[in-house]
């Protein structure tokens, strides 16, 4: 049997996509290897990444004009990246609403003038500030964004005007879970591990306009130019995360594509909120109109009745419910990969921890 993981990432992976891992472990379609084994070179493994970026162009409806990179290096690499390939006006804004977004606003203060927008630290980023057009800097590089904070449980539902400025999104914990119109960001970037693979790769979605930008002491692994004129194969890239995330989007596909996710996800959500909101004992402190669908934080009354919480839920197989270190509490993260049953489980017993500890 298995456990429900709801921990914030690595995260679950659909069961179909690791069954069907499982049995082409040994065998790939009859080339007698496993994936793990394959060379980037190989015309098997090109038919594999080829299918990967084709099936995440449909699923996300990427427009014309993007490049679509499989990269190493994490989302927080590409802190650094951003900075290296956009700057020109040694310029950039940033929107802080979370620990990521603080950590990627100060790596790109060190290639570049960083300025941060609006912060949302002064209520320990439980909202998303509203900003308008005259806040930003015409003459930046870019703006940068982060679009679901997996720490503290927000996310944006409505993006910035930023006009003629390019506007960067990590979008990592939250790619894939609801429908994105991708011709309003000019560049993405997701860390694999929580929505489409395991830890390794990152997935970078970039205008081709934007490809010669980079800065002239930006290393030649960080341009993506480099890697989109290899078509992500200028080095041996992320082999079996890449073939991983390939079953994923096929998995995606078959189950209706994201539009479906993004019912499935708003309903896992509503759940949880729903419950939490008509509990005395549960307390989630984001802002309602700025609550996350993928990571619900939420806290018991005391230190020691969340610290019993998380012992006794993962002895009833509900794992990882431990809170980030910066907020404590709980933290459920509940990405595409866990069921609706998961997300009832976890309530089930809160219901339960509730009425033993009032």
């Amino acid at each position: 049997m298995r456990n429900y993981n709801f921990s914030a990432g690595p995260s679950m992976l659909p069961v179909p996509v690791l069954e069907k891992a499982a049995a082409q472990m040994l065998d790939y379609e009859g080339t007698g290897m496993s994936v793990m084994e394959m060379s980037h070179r190989a015309k098997c493994y090109d038919a594999i990444i080829k299918k990967a970026e084709a099936d995440l162009r449909t699923l996300m409806n990427i427009p014309e004009g993007y490049k679509v990179l499989f990269v190493q290096g994490g989302a927080s690499q590409q802190f650094a990246a951003v900075p290296l390939n956009l700057t020109v006006n040694g310029k950039a804004d940033y929107m802080v609403t979370g620990n990521f977004a603080n950590l990627s606003y100060k790596e790109g203060s060190r290639f570049t003038k960083a300025r941060v927008v609006a912060s949302s630290e002064d209520k320990t980023y439980t909202y998303i500030p509203k900003t308008t057009l005259a806040d930003f800097d015409p003459e930046a590089d870019y703006v940068h964004i982060t679009t679901n904070n997996t720490i503290f449980g927000t996310k944006y539902n409505t993006l910035p005007d930023t006009g003629k400025v390019p506007l960067v999104a990590d979008m990592s914990s939250n790619i894939l879970s609801e429908v994105m119109d991708v011709s309003k960001f000019d560049v993405i970037y997701a860390g694999a591990q929580k929505n489409i693979a395991p830890a390794g790769l990152t997935i970078v979605i970039v205008k081709e306009e934007l490809l010669d930008r980079a800065m002239p002491i930006c290393p030649k692994m960080l341009a993506w130019k480099t890697q989109a004129d290899a078509d992500s194969l200028y080095n041996t890239p992320p082999t079996y995360q890449i073939y991983i995330a390939g079953l994923v989007f096929e998995h995606l596909l078959a189950m209706g594509g994201i539009a479906e996710m993004e019912k499935i996800n708003k309903y896992k959500a509503g759940l949880l909120y729903d419950f939490i909101d008509s509990s005395s004992f549960y307390k989630n402190s984001v802002v309602k109109e700025d609550r996350s669908i993928m990571n619900v934080p939420f806290v018991t009354p005391s230190k020691e009745l969340d610290d019993a919480f998380v012992k006794q839920a993962a002895a009833n197989g509900l794992l990882t419910l431990k809170g980030h270190r910066l907020v404590g509490g709980m933290r459920a993260s509940i990405y595409n990969a866990m069921p609706v049953e998961g997300v009832q489980a976890l309530i089930e017993f809160m219901k339960k921890f509730e009425l033993e500890n009032k």
